[in-house]
């Protein structure tokens, strides 16, 4: 094919990339992460900073010998011995790597923890394309037996109490007539009743994707979730809010004044709207009206993804309509947020 030479576009090499093209794949690399996963890259790829300069007194470099991840799995993770469990991590560095506060405690990390962070390094070498220690064989064995060993141990990941539809009573009844109570009962009531947002859909959701359908009945589309990161057009992407969740947001609406932009937002001193909320506020949102509440459970932003599932099973909701709620499109990991309790029907077939 002969086409016109462009002067003022010079011809790129195809078997390399321009450093103008490796910042721009890295920039969309950065935008299609959310802000969650990225901070938890970076606290992770930090902890592996200090733990290696500490480790060997030398700064880290990539790619890293597959030696360095067994010697990291086995500083982290509890084997049983003769004298009882035991790791590795010598203790002035595990205590300097909590005072620098890289570390949130001394002692092990949690078996989830590891796992990310070993997860993290190996897509660091992956991006780099350096060759991947975490998939040597001798790591990859030592992490899966690691796994099956805390598992007979018992000793396993604690999920978060659910918030089904008791406990969420109770909390809403802690919200009052002001501003701040106004919202708050409005968030619960969506997070809760539109299938159990997590902290980021709370939080980026916007009154261009808002519907009023008729009294007392509206429709949130979320185009974009944890389950639906591509923002495919599905028909589960529409949630049906109604009764008190919508009578709830209707009167946050019309209270604050909002008409667009974020729905949720910091209630300052004086009434004043302030910034759209951060997921850290849901979560503090969600623990501090269950303490007023009075729950001994200590609950999560979390719970209340788990309490719907829950509570639909409890009620008998067919799980094809609770999973539209959701966003799961796998039945295994909508099961993996129901909590057994004592209203579990399964628990009295004997009556």
């Amino acid at each position: 094919m002969r086409l016109p030479a462009l002067n003022d576009c010079p011809a790129l090499n195809p078997a390399e990339l321009s450093s103008a093209t490796e910042d721009a794949v890295n920039e969309l690399l950065r935008e299609g992460e959310s802000a969650n996963t990225i901070a938890s890259y970076r606290s992770a790829l930090r902890y592996w900073a200090a733990w290696f300069v500490l480790r060997y007194g030398v700064n880290i470099s990539l790619p890293l010998p597959a030696s360095a991840v067994v010697q990291f799995i086995v500083d982290h993770a509890e084997r049983t011995t003769a004298a009882g469990l035991r790791h590795e991590l010598p203790k002035a560095i595990d205590d300097l790597l909590v005072k620098e506060r890289f570390k949130g405690k001394p002692g092990p990390m949690a078996l989830n923890t590891l796992v990310h962070r070993i997860a993290v390094l190996s897509k660091s070498h992956q991006l780099h394309d350096f060759k991947n220690p975490c998939q040597d064989p001798k790591v990859r064995e030592l992490l899966a037996k690691t796994r099956r060993a805390y598992g007979k141990r018992g000793d396993i990941a604690h999920k978060q109490d659910a918030i089904t539809r008791e406990p969420l009573v109770a909390m809403l009844e802690t919200c009052d007539d002001s501003l701040r109570g106004r919202r708050d009962r409005a968030l619960l009531l969506f997070a809760w009743a539109t299938g159990g947002r997590r902290r980021s859909e709370v939080t980026s959701a916007d009154m261009k994707c808002l519907r009023r359908t008729g009294p007392d009945s509206l429709i949130y589309t979320l185009a974009h979730s944890k389950t639906n990161q591509n923002a495919a057009d599905r028909p589960e992407n529409q949630k049906p809010i109604e009764g008190q969740a919508a009578q709830a947001l209707e009167t946050w609406l019309r209270v604050s004044g909002i008409s667009e932009g974020a729905i949720f937002r910091q209630v300052r001193k004086g009434g004043h709207l302030g910034a759209p909320l951060s997921p850290a506020s849901v979560r503090d949102i969600v623990r501090d009206r269950a303490r007023m509440a009075g729950l001994p459970e200590q609950f999560s932003a979390h719970s209340l993804r788990s309490g719907f599932v829950t509570e639909a099973a409890i009620q008998g909701v067919p799980l094809s309509d609770t999973m539209a709620m959701t966003g799961h499109r796998s039945v295994a990991s909508v099961l993996g947020y129901f909590r057994a309790t004592a209203g579990n029907k399964a628990a009295k077939l004997l009556g």
